[in-house]
């Protein structure tokens, strides 16, 4: 437990270590986006100034792109010039101070404190303390208007200096000494349009000071619209008064930013399986979409820490590549993340390849125009191919290509509806096998007695459905069957198969109607995939033929030789397969059943025949192999106790699921057609002595025993009627 707590600590070590804070660079050796250089020249730029006017220098740069950055860099670079040749670095953000009412107030605040450091310039400090303490009594809805301030003071009355006094000795003092002062202003595209005015405001009219250099920094689209909804007029031309020196910040090197991208990717993905992280994949995907919307610093971050986040909890169980595809959806362009999570039909699985569903295609054309078009014209066709890529059937959609869909969900990609839940949930949801628990199980294939040992495990554990795990897993595991299973491995995972499998048919994984199957079928699949994999009939009657005599699991057996039967024709088969098809030779065949028909008898004298699944399809084929009088013989034995008896009847109970037009859910019914049991016993020299076991039931006589008998005693009444059970719809019965 000791070493568990270490490996969490020492992973969630690693993961603060990745995580970027939106914080900005302080020193050029840092730099990544070529914003350096820029700095030390726009640094000497502003050292150069030789004028004693007050000048505005501005630094324009969209949000997010790393202005404040840049700001540090160009203090960084000043640092460096020697005291006499640099200027008093004053730093203001507004938007600290945003929403208080104080930003004049808290500007000449931290502007008496820098200089007041500076032995030459305490004087002037304490001048502003004497002016802002004048102005600090304007209302706020003054604040912003110098002549309404004077207008106001003069109402007040005589004051030791009216604020124009004290305004003009500050001057006076700044143009007499000889270093001047810079005031960096950041985050002006923070503030409310009213601030951001009120604050140009005090630039220009109140701190128009000698010697004074402003750098400010702000998204120029962002403070124009707010200029232009306080001022009336055209934000652009209020900026030209105030501004005398514009920059617009450097645009980042691209192969910079990706490589720094590249970089955070490979420490987050460092454990990822490299099926599961296929670069050729990436680079397409990357380029389709991903690339577009990562051209600042800021985007990078986001992405990068929300993987951080929600990569480990389906770490294993998603493709990394589809992941940072949803992600960066999910972060860019939300409403078309939410639109993909609401309707999987409409983005999972693929389109039939003949045509057969031309009716979704068209439907699906016509969802997907839509939404196309609410799009912004700059993201549209980056969505669309980024989308087009992971999700295929689209590809069909926009084009008329048509993809396969046989290793997807063994990639693990979005677009297999098995898998495409679990990308949105961010955790592999309840009862579901996981990727690694299903390598985990898988490796275990090299014991037959370990991996029985699992699969009996697993069919003890249920899913919300009601299904057991058992069956996910067995489903999951064709996708592995082709290549990824060691052929060594192959007769141990058989032998598992057939040793326990009639304890894997359980009734909770039969499958509803005609269009599923239950775990018996999965076996069987799972079987004919894996003996595929050998070229010979020969190599895989020998397998079968050890297995089937070491195995157990008379029920799958039984059920499997007759499979392998129909395939040349026989038990009822309308046609049989080419002999090349087959996955055992006809003669094959004949020494399989004899295999299976010991497997019977076997188990009549051990006296558990009476209680395997599937029990009908037993008796049927123990006929075919030796004759239904030995069959019959056995039935009558049986049936000689009232639990004999029920215990036949239970056997033959079934489950059939039906659903009208207008239910909006199925229904399971039991069924037992008394001419089912024709061949073994004769229906009617048991119905009495049914009734008197429902008259006077004994204890043992309940649960399932009890629902066999009222449903045996059901439909002989409705033969008894003449009418025929088995052409009642379900719903009837």
């Amino acid at each position: 437990m000791k070493e568990e707590a270490k490996s969490d600590s020492e992973k969630e070590q690693n993961i603060s270590q990745v995580i970027l804070a939106d914080t900005p660079l302080e020193k050029p050796e840092d730099d990544r986006l070529g914003y350096a250089p820029f700095a030390k020249n726009l640094a000497k730029a502003i050292c150069d100034v030789r004028t004693d006017s007050s000048l505005v220098f501005a630094l324009y740069g969209d949000w997010g792109t790393g202005k404040t950055t840049c700001l540090n860099f160009v203090l960084h670079h000043i640092a460096q010039i020697p005291k006499a040749q640099r200027p008093v670095v004053v730093r203001f953000n507004p938007w600290w101070f945003s929403g208080h009412g104080e930003l004049l107030t808290q500007f000449f605040s931290e502007l008496r404190i820098a200089l007041g450091k500076d032995e030459k310039l305490k004087k002037v400090a304490r001048q502003l303390a004497s002016f802002s303490d004048i102005i600090s009594e304007v209302p706020v809805n003054f604040a912003g208007a110098f002549g309404k301030a004077i207008a106001w003071c003069l109402r007040r009355g005589s004051r030791e200096k009216d604020a124009w006094e004290a305004r003009e000795e500050i001057r006076k003092y700044l143009k007499n000494q000889d270093r001047r002062i810079l005031i960096v202003i950041d985050d002006i595209d923070r503030l409310t349009a009213n601030e951001a005015r009120d604050l140009f405001k005090v630039i220009k009219a109140v701190a128009d000071f000698p010697k004074c250099t402003y750098l400010l920094a702000f998204d120029k689209s962002v403070v124009v619209k707010a200029l232009k909804e306080t001022q009336g007029i055209p934000g652009e031309a209020y900026l030209e008064k105030i501004v005398q020196i514009p920059f617009e910040l450097p645009i980042p090197d691209k192969t910079a930013l990706r490589t720094w991208l590249f970089e955070q990717l490979n420490l987050i993905f460092v454990d990822t399986p490299e099926e599961l992280a296929n670069q050729i994949y990436f680079a397409n995907v990357y380029w389709d979409g991903i690339d577009h919307f990562l051209n600042t610093v800021r985007n990078i971050k986001l992405l990068t820490n929300a993987l951080i986040v929600t990569y480990p909890s389906v770490k294993g169980d998603v493709n990394s590549v589809d992941f940072i595809a949803i992600e960066t959806l999910r972060l860019f362009v939300p409403a078309v993340y939410h639109l993909i999570r609401s309707n999987p039909d409409m983005f999972a699985g693929k389109i039939d390849a003949h045509g057969a569903a031309q009716y979704k295609k068209d439907s699906l054309k016509l969802f997907h125009e839509k939404w196309v078009e609410q799009l912004s014209e700059n993201d549209r066709e980056p969505v669309k191919k980024l989308l087009i890529r992971i999700f295929p059937q689209l590809d069909n959609v926009f084009g008329n290509t048509i993809h396969g869909d046989s290793e997807w969900r063994r990639q693990l990609r979005v677009c297999s509806q098995d898998i495409f839940p679990v990308y949105f949930r961010l955790a592999v949801p309840e009862g579901e096998m996981s990727h690694s628990e299903l390598r985990a199980t898988l490796a275990l294939g090299g014991n037959s007695g370990a991996f029985g040992h699992k699969l009996l495990d697993l069919a003890q554990q249920h899913r919300p459905d009601g299904s057991t795990r058992v069956s996910a897993f067995l489903e999951r595991m064709e996708d592995f069957t082709q290549k990824d299973i060691p052929k060594e491995q192959i007769p141990e995972i058989l032998q598992a198969l057939f040793d326990v499998g009639d304890k894997l048919l359980v009734l909770e994984d039969e499958g509803c109607g005609l269009f599923s199957w239950g775990n018996d079928i999965r076996i069987g699949r799972i079987m004919f995939q894996l003996l595929k994999r050998y070229d010979s009939q020969e190599e895989r009657f020998k397998i079968l033929q050890k297995v089937f005599r070491d195995g157990q699991a008379v029920s799958v057996i039984v059920g499997e030789v007759a499979v392998l039967g129909q395939q040349h024709g026989k038990y009822g088969a309308k046609e049989k397969e080419p002999e090349k098809e087959c996955l055992v030779s006809l003669q094959h065949v004949g020494e399989l059943e004899e295999i299976a028909l010991q497997k019977i008898k076997d188990a009549c004298e051990q006296g558990r025949l009476i209680g395997l699944p599937n029990l009908p399809s037993i008796l049927y084929r123990w006929g075919d192999w030796e004759d239904k009088d030995s069959v019959r013989k056995w039935v009558e034995k049986i049936v000689e106790t009232d639990e004999g008896l029920v215990s036949l009847l239970e056997g033959f109970l079934s489950r059939s699921y039906s659903q009208t037009i207008t239910d909006r859910v199925g229904q399971y019914r039991w069924r037992l057609s008394p001419k089912a049991l024709e061949p073994f016993v004769n229906p009617a020299t048991i119905v009495d002595r049914c009734k008197k076991l429902i008259e006077s039931p004994p204890n043992w006589l309940e649960g399932k025993k009890r629902t066999a008998v009222e449903t045996f005693l059901k439909e002989s009444e409705l033969l008894a009627k003449g009418k025929n059970p088995d052409n009642i719809p379900d719903w009837e019965l």
